[in-house]
């Protein structure tokens, strides 16, 4: 019996070691769970500004309680010396819209009208410095039929506006009139790290700032698109010489990728690609605990090869577009309390509207976190998110001419990726106000939300640029704003230590689905299945 008892202690303590640090996928509901721990200083966040699955290493101490300490969420397994390697999924998500597309952040899939599904998995491998992602993602839209607003572009599925014909933005109001399935490569990635210096070539969504739903820059709301990068994790940074001085954390990212058009915008061949560049900095300092600081920038040009000197800032009004966000977070773990905000500018600023009008293209985020005890002696607390963004064009533009921070005049695609917008999923130019209660208890998490947006409020001010009839813009265009309001329920749970099972539903009431073309009210009742299995 002793000698039993020898070897299972002796397999524990060579398996433990393995399933630790846990490195979960962007958005999913464990890397949430972690942020969670975080505002409660029960972990550390591994990433100050720029997150992406490789980077999300949360370094968890097997003895720390926490609410899922006992749940299969991803274990490490031993191959080969240092190489070892971990499961993701497979995981499938569907969703049935019953009159509207209706859906965000959910990479290539496109929620559309009818029946959608996700279904995605993978492996890692990781050793010596090395690591190897591979996570494909399959979508499936039944994409039925709904009233679309005239489109500006050659394909009659295209957005509703722009600067001229066939110059504003890929993002197509719906992708064609057939069902389809699509595909791109997630997840999928190869790096190499030596210490925190790292360097890598994939595909791996991007999420940069802290944003809870809406990133102004970069988000995982477009499908993925090769890449090539190369930086410092975070890092701590000490003066060994003034006795080991510690001044806080860095962290800094520049990458370069490729764009492409979707098959609903233009007929024009020659444009079917966009270069992205992409630099970020955070600074957490170690003077002001749980402050983080960062910049972030980014610039699309047409795709040629000698355009990758854009991967420097240059000077505006060029050939290329580019935009830039600085902010902060600031984590207050004593009252378990996280405040963030983010300002965003487009194409920078000209000289002479530094001082004259700094808000000349200025977009904004704010939000918080809060974790509340509900019943600590059951392992129940909760959690309110709230996140406020602006997106609409400013009152100096109207003054100037029409305008949208994610279209463009030289690069018609806009700021997207194959259809689909790469920053806010919401949509550019209106605003977004959004409230969560999560609960989180032992065997999973529940969450109300209530969701209100304009998605694009600039498609009716481009109406008042330099139009001297303001009793007739009133008449028209005073009660014109598409508007959604939306309200639903989530929930996530375990089941037999390997399976997670969760499922939702949102009532989105939508008034004025194409403005001031046609007067009517939409009801979209959305249902959500999800199920994940853990080796």
């Amino acid at each position: 019996m002793l000698k039993k008892k020898l070897i299972v202690n002796l397999l524990l303590c060579l398996l433990i070691p393995c399933m630790l640090p846990a490195q979960e996928a962007l958005k999913s509901v464990e890397e949430d769970y972690y942020d969670f721990l975080a505002l409660q200083g029960l972990a550390e966040r591994p990433v100050l500004n720029y997150r992406t699955l490789s980077d999300s290493v949360w370094p968890v101490d097997e003895d720390a309680s926490h609410l899922w300490q006992g749940q299969n969420m991803g274990t490490w397994k031993s191959l080969y010396g240092d190489i070892r390697m971990r499961t993701y999924g497979p995981e499938l998500f569907m969703s049935v819209n019953s009159t509207a597309p209706y859906g965000q952040n959910d990479g290539v899939l496109w929620q559309g009208r009818g029946l959608n599904a996700l279904l995605k998995g993978g492996v890692r491998f990781e050793g010596y410095g090395a690591e190897l992602t591979l996570m494909p993602n399959f979508s499936f839209s039944q994409n039925a039929s709904f009233d679309i607003m005239p489109s500006w572009y050659d394909s009659e599925y295209g957005y509703f506006w722009g600067y001229a014909h066939n110059i504003g933005a890929d993002a197509p109001q719906r992708f064609g009139d057939k069902s389809f399935f699509d595909f791109d490569f997630g997840d999928t990635e190869i790096r190499y790290t030596w210490k925190t210096l790292t360097i890598g070539f994939g595909a791996q969504a991007i999420w940069l700032g802290p944003s809870y739903i809406n990133s102004i820059l970069h988000s995982n709301n477009a499908p993925a698109y090769p890449k090539f990068d190369i930086g410092l994790r975070r890092q701590r940074i000490n003066i060994p010489w003034i006795d080991d001085w510690y001044l806080g954390d860095i962290e800094m990212r520049l990458w370069t990728g490729h764009l492409t058009e979707s098959n609903f915008f233009d007929n024009n061949d020659s444009n079917n690609y966009t270069m992205i560049h992409g630099f970020t900095f955070a600074y957490a300092p170690s003077f002001l605990s749980g402050l983080t600081l960062f910049a972030n920038r980014v610039c699309l040009v047409p795709w040629a090869w000698e355009n990758i000197k854009y991967i420097f800032p240059v000077a505006s009004n060029t050939i290329e577009d580019q935009k830039a966000s600085f902010g902060f977070s600031w984590i207050f773990p004593q009252v378990s309390l996280e405040i963030y905000g983010e300002l965003g500018v487009d194409d920078y600023l000209a000289a002479g509207n530094n001082v004259r009008y700094p808000f000349h293209t200025m977009v904004y985020t704010v939000g918080l976190k809060k974790v509340i005890p509900i019943l600590p002696v059951k392992n129940i607390y909760g959690e309110l998110l709230l996140e406020w963004n602006s997106l609409e064009m400013s009152q100096n533009i109207q003054l100037s001419n029409t305008y949208s921070p994610y279209f463009h005049h030289q690069l018609t695609h806009g700021y997207t990726n194959r259809g689909q917008w790469l920053g806010v999923g919401t949509g550019w130019g209106g605003n977004s106000q959004y409230i969560e209660f999560k609960l989180y208890y032992p065997k999973g998490t529940s969450s109300f939300f209530i969701h209100r947006n304009n998605p694009d409020n600039n498609f009716i001010y481009r109406e008042a640029v330099l139009n001297p009839s303001s009793a007739e813009l009133r008449e028209k265009f005073y009660k014109s704003w598409k508007t959604n309001f939306i309200i639903g329920i989530n929930t996530k749970h375990f089941f037999m230590d390997t399976f997670i099972l969760g499922g939702g539903m949102a009532y989105n009431f939508t008034m004025n689905p194409n403005y001031y073309f046609k007067d009517e009210i939409w009801h979209n009742f959305s249902l959500n299945l999800f199920f994940k299995w853990s080796m």
